[in-house]
Parts: C-alpha cells; structure tokens; sequence
C-alpha cells in the first residue's frame, strides 16, 4: 500500500506553522500558557462559542495521552483541514504543545479542571465543555481513514447523539465473564429498566458523541450523572471492580439517551460505518494507516465472534459459522475512523503515536536550529 509516509506529514506541517489556515479566533479561546491571564483559565461554559462545526479532544495524565491527540489530529488532518480542534488539557500538556510548536494545530486550548479529569468527570459534564456550535467529542486513540464530510452531513440530522446500537447485549455494563448468565437468568436487565420506567436500553460506545442543542446537552449529562449516583439500583457493575482505573460512562448516558428518546447513531453500518475496531487478522492497512481495510461481516452474530482474544478459537469459529448459507458475507470496510477501544490491541496504536510524536520532535529540533543559526550568523 501507497500513501505519504508519517515523516513528510508532520514535518511539512511543523516547520510551515505560519501557513497553516487557523479557524476565527475572537482573542480569547486560545489562551497559550504563560500569556497574560489566559496562562492557567480552566474553560467555565462562558466563553465565546466558535460558529459551525469542530472536533473536541480532551486529555490528562501521562504525556503519552497527549501524544495520542496530537497522532489522532495528524491523521485528521489528512483528511480535514478546514474544521478546527478544541482541546482541554491539564496545563503541563498545553505547555509541551507550545514548546514542541503544535498550538497551532488546535483552534481552542483550554485548561481541564481537576474534578473533570476522568471518563465520568469529562463526559457526563459536556454542558461545560461547548466550544462549537456543533462538537464532535472524540477519543484520543482513533486513527482518521476517510474524509468526514459525509459523516457531519449525515449528524447534522441529531441534536444529540453518540455511536451506539439500538439493544444492548447482556454484557453492556454487565460482568464480562461466564457471570453474565445469573444476570440472564435472573433477568436483572429488564428489571432495571422497569424500575426507571425504560422501555428500551440502547449500546452507547461514547469513543463518539455529537451535539449542536447545549439546553439539551445539559439535560443529557444531568440525567446521566443521576442514574451513575444510583448505580446500585441497576445490574449495572462498577469498572472499579473489576480492576479498572476509571468509572465507565457508556452505560448512564445509554440510560439517559432512552429516557429522553435520543436515538444512538448507528455503529455498524457496512461501507458507512462511522468507526470500526481495529482487529488483528480482519484489518489489513499499510505502516502509515493512510489505506485501512477492515473485514466486515454482515451478520451481527458472526461478526461479534470477532472479540474472541484467541486467533485461532476466532478464526475456526468463523470457518464454522461461515458455512451457514448467507452467514459468512462480509465487505471489506474503510470506516471514517479506526478505533483501538480493545486494550489487547492498544500496542498497535501507541507504536502509530510514538512514531508520529518522534517525527514532531526531529520537526521541532530542525526549526530550533533553524531559529539558531538566523540569530547568529556566521
């Protein structure tokens, strides 16, 4: 597979700042650290909102989450040049932008709030965090594929939505071993959408949320932030539990998405599909994921034998099924975006990231020592 090599992407973009077309900037919303009062503003829903349509990262932690942004918005930037990018990070992240020459990339940098760095403390707080007039909330760890064009058009169509499917299966916020099977039999699903009045309970896969309503966006996280305070109502389990990090969000905001009749944005739409797992065996792409392919199976219950960890069960279970008139068609998909939700997976991303960020870096050194030899000439 063809395609420009990571290298002459980036540095063509670092050592051209001043000719990257940057979005309307009304003086306030890219407060660069350590310029004037903006140094340390930490974004409190007040400020100016950007006209049309932008992407909206945020990032916290390691440095290595803010390395995921910056490869995420190289591949982006493939493909879309014109829609500008909101990122919230903690101070320290904004400073290794400006210092690597990257702030260019981002219309809107704001600092992140303590209380909003985690999955729950960003997400299910979107009121606070609007820098557009219609936001496109992305994952870090999602590589571009396609021009988006086609994917804001078909949005456009929502007030408020996120990838998802229209049932969840049993292990949506479930235990995700052999447990399952007591909450089927003990039918503890249906049990909790009953106790809040749901008469359905969609699959919300939040690497994905669109907004252009900030009263109902309000509504949405209000809600969702209710029905996570009384998780011990539902069958829902705590990732804590299960020796995660961080508190999951899918399943309140599937929850408050129900209760107001907010349709998911389907996930699994063959050659339209919005975003895509990245599996190994069914995604063949070239060293720069500049040509991506992933292997799409049309039936639901075949193509969820994908998340089978080891190759060779998968790869029988899918000769097996295959066999089956009719199950075995599949397509050979380009999604808009490739997503690394599998944490089995995430190698393979932070090897596209690390490369990319060592290719910022080699930028950054060359107009470094570009800047050197102007100021002392021989």
């Amino acid at each position: 597979m063809g395609g420009p090599a990571i290298g002459q992407l980036v540095y063509s973009d670092c050592v051209r700042l001043s000719m990257v077309l940057r979005p309307v900037d009304d003086g306030r919303m890219n407060g660069a650290p350590g310029e004037g009062d903006d140094a340390n503003h930490e974004y409190d829903g007040r400020d100016a909102v950007l006209p049309g349509e932008g992407y909206v990262f945020h990032t916290y932690g390691d440095e290595r989450f803010l390395r995921s942004v910056v490869a995420s918005v190289k591949s982006l930037r493939r493909y879309d040049r014109r829609r500008p990018v909101a990122l919230y990070a903690p101070t320290e992240h904004l400073q290794t932008l400006r210092r690597m020459g990257l702030e260019a990339e981002f219309a809107v940098t704001r600092g992140l709030p303590d209380e909003h760095r985690s999955i729950t403390g960003f997400k299910l707080h979107l009121e606070r965090f609007q820098p557009f007039e219609r936001n496109l909330y992305l994952d870090a760890d999602m590589i571009w594929c396609r021009n988006p064009d086609p994917l804001w058009l078909q949005l456009s169509a929502y007030t408020f939505t996120a990838t998802g499917m229209e049932r969840a299966d049993p292990f949506f916020g479930g235990p995700k071993g052999w447990s399952v099977l007591v909450d089927i039999f003990l039918d503890r699903r249906r049990k909790t959408m009953k106790r809040f009045g749901l008469k359905h309970l969609p699959r919300v896969q939040a690497g994905m949320i669109y907004t252009q309503d900030p009263a109902l966006v309000s509504d949405v996280c209000a809600r969702a932030r209710e029905f996570l305070a009384r998780r011990g109502e539902t069958h829902f389990r705590s990732r804590l539990d299960e020796g995660r990090t961080e508190e999951s969000c899918e399943w309140s905001l599937a929850m408050a998405m129900s209760s107001l009749q907010l349709p998911v944005y389907p996930w699994f739409q063959n050659y339209n599909s919005p975003q895509l797992d990245y599996i190994t065996g069914l995604t063949r792409h070239d060293r720069d994921f500049t040509e991506v392919e992933c292997r799409y199976y049309c039936d639901e219950l075949v193509y969820s034998v994908r998340g089978v960890r080891t190759l060779a069960i998968r790869d029988r279970l899918f000769r097996i099924m295959s066999r089956l008139p009719g199950r075995g068609d599949h397509m050979d998909v380009t999604p808009f975006v490739l997503h690394f939700g599998w944490n089995h997976e995430k190698a393979v991303f932070v090897d596209f990231a690390e490369r990319v960020w060592a290719q910022v870096a080699d930028a950054a050194k060359a107009r470094e020592r570009e800047v050197a030899d102007v100021e002392s000439p021989l």
